[in-house]
């Protein structure tokens, strides 16, 4: 945990922002995998860790603006939950770290807030992602699961919070990619002909777990990098192959790092492969480039989606203008996804809480296939953390699909394309922090550029 120092003040914060009302925080509980008593690994709420620092299962709290109450509900540990987990803080020690003097039992939070609503008193909370948050709305407030309208004003709140780092969190996220970066530089000394998918993820998870960390997320370690999020490491990795990881770490505080690598199962990429991963690295390093406060995000994806059309048109792929072939959306074929999204309590940061708030200020986002994936598009601002990850893919389906409808055939040679369904895809992926002046990398360099890769990898 930070200070307690910083949660109080991250809560003054959020009340002056709010005013009045009564702000509801759900965490997150224990969640069985095939039996209550066998639990997935425990992630508590971000938005809880945040503004109370708490990594327990079974605590919710409350922030009553108008009767000036910071409230924990949760319940002591019992003789034999201390039996199994060993000895702990009491919760209310736990309370304290944390700036909270006021702890009650769990079943006490019903009470409170049936009692709140009686008064008519504004009753927020957020958006939900776990089915036992809906449970506990309905049981407390009513609230039909699926009928949930969060407050705006309570997300607007935590999201003008999250979104700017503070210089101990951006401590922490350094940490996270430092660590991030080791499991990468691992993953490009372990790739070889002969060996499973499987080998490499496992051996970049012992960096993270070597660490006392956390993945962030599921890894990538896939043979097939055309299927964007691809969790499946089965295949055995083959002489001509590349594979494309993505994996990051979190540290214990639940900071989290996000990098992605493209390296090739031989020495060296082949001809064909190194022509591909030239243009997604000179999109990539555009995009770098490019970072600075005030530039809308979106502009910065247009640029690195141009760099890939023109790449990809003096091969042959594209025809045309390339930057109207990206005004047109034709670029989707190849860069179906975004181009980044703000990184920090969580992987992809507060996504639970909408893009349109995160990563668009409160205004709408595009409808356009691949557009619409990108998560962040706002003009950046100091203090912002986030990854650039552009990619170059071929997807075959995709490929059949657009083909079919005779789709931007003005800027695709679809014959050309068509030659390429085996070639799968690349991406490589890296974390800034915004400053005053520009972008500043987090964590230690990874290779990127092909000759770099190639030479870790001898």
């Amino acid at each position: 945990m930070f200070s307690k120092e910083t949660y109080m003040a991250r809560r003054a914060k959020l009340k002056q922002t709010i005013g009045s009302g009564l702000l509801l925080f759900l965490g997150n509980d224990e969640s069985g995998m095939n039996y209550a008593d066998n639990t997935y690994h425990f992630r508590q709420d971000s938005t809880f860790l945040y503004f109370f620092g708490l990594p327990y299962a079974g605590l919710s709290a409350i922030i009553d603006i108008d009767n000036d109450k910071e409230i924990i509900f949760g319940d002591e540990l019992t003789i034999d939950a201390i039996v199994w987990m060993g000895t702990q803080p009491t919760l209310k020690e736990k309370s304290e770290a944390a700036g909270i003097k006021e702890v009650r039992p769990f079943k006490e939070i019903e009470t409170y807030l049936k009692n709140a609503q009686q008064k008519g008193q504004p009753i927020h909370y957020l958006p939900t992602y776990r089915a036992e948050h809906q449970i506990k709305l309905f049981q407390w407030l009513g609230i039909v699961p699926g009928a949930e309208k969060p407050s705006v004003p309570f997300i607007m709140g935590v999201v003008n919070q999250r979104n700017y780092k503070s210089e101990e969190e951006i401590a922490e996220i350094e940490k996270a990619c430092i660590v991030t970066a080791d499991m990468h530089l691992t993953a490009m000394r372990t790739v070889r002909p002969g060996i499973r998918e499987s080998d490499v993820a496992a051996a970049v998870a012992e960096v993270a777990f070597a660490n006392n960390y956390q993945l962030s997320f599921p890894i990538i370690a896939t043979i097939n990098g055309q299927t964007l999020h691809n969790h499946d490491h089965s295949n055995l990795i083959k002489s001509g192959d590349m594979l494309l990881l993505d994996a990051g770490a979190e540290t214990e505080m639940g900071y989290a790092g996000d990098m992605s690598s493209t390296i090739p199962a031989d020495a060296k990429f082949t001809t064909r492969q190194r022509e591909i991963y030239d243009i997604q690295v000179a999109a990539h390093e555009a995009a770098v480039a490019a970072l600075r406060p005030g530039i809308p995000f979106v502009d910065v994806y247009e640029l690195s989606c141009k760099v890939i059309m023109e790449g990809l048109k003096e091969l042959g792929f594209v025809k045309g203008d390339p930057m109207e072939a990206v005004k047109a959306g034709a670029h989707a074929m190849f860069m179906p996804c975004g181009l980044g999204h703000m990184m920090g309590l969580d992987v992809h940061d507060m996504e639970n809480l909408g893009e349109v708030y995160v990563g668009y200020d409160g205004q709408p986002k595009s409808t356009e296939f691949g557009r619409k994936s990108l998560r962040l598009g706002r003009k950046l601002e100091p203090g912002f953390v986030l990854t650039i990850e552009p990619g170059v893919y071929f997807i075959p389906e995709l490929m059949d699909l657009w083909r079919s409808q005779n789709k931007f055939t003005e800027f695709i040679n679809y014959d050309k394309l068509f030659t390429y369904k085996d070639f799968g895809g690349i991406r490589n992926e890296e974390d800034y922090l915004i400053t005053e002046n520009g972008a500043r990398l987090l964590g230690k360099k990874i290779p990127v550029r092909a000759e770099e890769v190639e030479a870790i990898r001898k």
